[in-house]
């Protein structure tokens, strides 16, 4: 399975869960910045903003764990 001119799905499950961590990061930092008039309950947990770095963080696991290298 694993070989020269292979690419492992887990890389692109990486880069995807990579590009959601930076938006939704993007999103709860503005959101920090900028509050809501009326904020929903629990809003002061920052869910987006603790969510996003989880994703970013895993995302860029998976995309040095299983970046394609030359062999």
């Amino acid at each position: 399975m694993h070989g020269p001119g292979v690419l492992s799905i887990w890389f692109f499950i990486g880069v995807l869960l990579t590009i959601y961590g930076v938006l939704i990061t993007g999103t709860g930092l503005y959101e920090l910045a900028y509050p809501l008039a009326n904020p929903p309950v629990l809003s002061n947990l920052h869910a987006t903003l603790w969510w996003g770095i989880v994703l970013l963080i895993i995302g860029l696991f998976y995309l040095l764990r299983f970046f394609p290298r030359m062999s």
